[in-house]
Formats: C-alpha cells, structure tokens, sequence
C-alpha cells in the first residue's frame, strides 16, 4: 500500500552518520553505504532511534531515560489437546503480587504470552533468579496456577531476554525545520496501558493535518509538537500509575468498592462521568484530557467512598452534585 503511493522502502539498511546541517544522511547495507539528501527527516524508528541518536550526540537534543527499575520476561501457555484456550481467552489474567506481577494476554492463535514484571535487583528480584531452577522454584511459589500450564517454562526461561524497562523525555522532538521525532522515537513508555503503538498512530495523524493545514513545515512541527508532547506525558504517566494499578490495587477491597462505583457512576452519567481507562482505550479523547478528567473522578471516588464499605451505602444526590460541579460533558469526535 506504501509502494503504491510512491514510498521507497530499502530493507536491510539502517542510519548511519546524519548532517543535519548540509541534510544528509548515510544509508548502511551489510556490505555497502551510501549517502542519501532528504529535504524533511521524519524519524519513526522506535525506541532505539538513529534519528534521535544522531540528535543527542550532535548536541541538538536532550534526553532522559527514567528506568522503573523493574525488568520484564516472556513466557507461553499454548492451546490445550483440542487447540483451544488452556484460560479463559476473553480476559487479560493478572497475578498481583504488590511490589510485582505476572500476566498473561490471550493471543488469536490460542496461545497466551505471559509476562512477568519484576524488579531488576532487589527481595524478590532477577538477580536472585540465576538459574532455571531457582526460577521453577520461585513460579512454585509464587504463580503455581500459572506455572502449571505454561508450555515449556525451562526453554523460554533459558531463551526468552530478560528486558529492561524505561521512560523516554525528550527536551524537543525536532530540530530547525528539516527533522522531526515521533512514536517511540519520542516518547517511549513502559506498557502498562497497551498504548504505545496507538500513540504513534494518533502521532501520525496530528503531523499529517499540521502538514496539510499550516503554511511551512516549521509551523507544521511546532503545531505537532506542541499538541502530541503533553499528551505523549499524560499517556507515559498513566501507563506507569497502571502498573502499580495491575501489581499492587486489583485485588484491594477499597479500590474494588471505587472501581464498582465509577462504573455505576458512568451508567448514571454518561456524558460526564466516563471511566479514565475507557477514555484512554475506547475512545479517540486526548490523553492529556484522560488524564485531568481521571484525576477529578478518582477524587469524586475517594470523597464517596471514604467512609463506607458497601455501594450500597453511596450517597448518590452527593455525587451527582459533586459531578456536576466538577465535570463538563465530554463531547467526543
């Protein structure tokens, strides 16, 4: 589809050195390079950009990585004898631990990947899991119901990376009018919201029309820029409070009560009370207002819920008010 419209894709070649000043940059194939003129250098090459590393290096741009701490390892549950799911295959399984967690998300072809997230160095951690065995030994103790039936646990613990985990803030994501940063390459995040790529695809978006609406291409990138960055923030935020969310609250009684309440609350109040996940995941609202509007709601919850154990018990003529105070309708495009 890309080729079709005009796109030229080079596979097996990577950036090498760019000159942002003379706009060249050097293509590298397993045997060859050569330098290749571009007018505007959109860098969407993820994480590990070269782009940005061009970037850092050359003083144009300044980076931060903010590591969580915490390392991640996959696993796989396969079909069963009949090739179906081994779990339930409607539902995103979690094993909250407080300071840790595994999940497991089905896939189409009836497998599940699970994932275990734990600190890098610590009590429990994975430099006390030197070797498969200490590794069975803590699944048993920890995760039995999962262990039993991921598929070949020894293999994918010997085969599978033990991957780090980090927070990507950048100062600017362009530099003068000939280069532009976007998706990972910008904004990296931890994926405890499963928002990632969906950030890059709403990055594209916004860049396309700044394009096609603003006179220049710097008008263009400073438009782009200043929309998507506080929203890459709220995002990044968000997936970081999800993680605590998934590993430590899930199974808490007074953050069940809320979560029982802010679904009765959005049925009661459609237009202005809307879950902060279902904003991020279902609809097409800004992540930077997903995450003003989670933060009123999450204090309308604590203000009903802080002095009853039932929902039953809410006062909903309070909650009424204090939603109509606080919350405008929310008119989604």
């Amino acid at each position: 589809a890309a080729e079709a419209q005009g796109v030229h894709i080079q596979f097996n070649a990577r950036i090498g050195d760019i000159d942002f000043d003379n706009k060249t940059l050097r293509i590298e194939h397993y045997d060859r390079s050569h330098i290749e003129p571009y007018s505007q250098l959109i860098g969407a090459d993820g994480a590990g950009s070269s782009v940005r590393y061009n970037l850092v290096q050359q003083g144009k741009v300044n980076e931060r990585w903010e590591s969580l701490g915490h390392h991640y390892k996959e696993l796989e549950i396969a079909p069963d004898q009949n090739q179906q799911f081994r779990m339930d295959g409607n539902s995103l399984h979690i094993w909250p631990r407080g300071g840790f967690m595994c999940i497991a998300l089905p896939n189409t072809e009836k497998t599940f990947t699970v994932t275990l997230f734990l600190p890098a160095e610590g009590d429990p951690g994975f430099n006390q899991i030197q070797t498969h065995q200490q590794a069975r030994a803590f699944f048993l103790e920890q995760f039995a119901d999962a262990f039993e039936v991921i598929s070949d646990f020894e293999y994918d613990w010997r085969n599978n990376p033990q991957s780090p985990l980090s927070t990507l803030y950048l100062d600017t994501w362009h530099h003068r009018d000939g280069v532009v940063l976007l998706g990972d390459a910008a904004h990296a995040m931890v994926p405890f919201h499963g928002q990632g790529m969906n950030c890059a695809f709403e990055d594209c978006l916004a860049l396309v029309q700044a394009i096609e609406e603003e006179s220049d291409w710097a008008a263009a990138i400073e438009r782009f820029e200043a929309e998507r960055m506080r929203n890459a923030e709220a995002i990044q935020t968000m997936a970081l409070e999800n993680y605590i969310e998934m590993r430590d609250k899930v199974d808490d009684a007074q953050f069940l009560l809320q979560r029982a309440l802010e679904r009765e609350l959005a049925e009661r109040h459609p237009d202005r009370f809307i879950p902060r996940y279902s904003m991020v995941s279902f609809q097409r609202v800004p992540y930077a207002v997903a995450f003003e509007r989670g933060q009123i709601q999450r204090r309308i919850l604590q203000t009903l819920c802080s002095e009853i154990s039932d929902i039953s018990d809410v006062d909903y003529g309070l909650a009424s008010e204090l939603i109509h105070q606080q919350l405008e309708p929310l008119h989604v495009g």
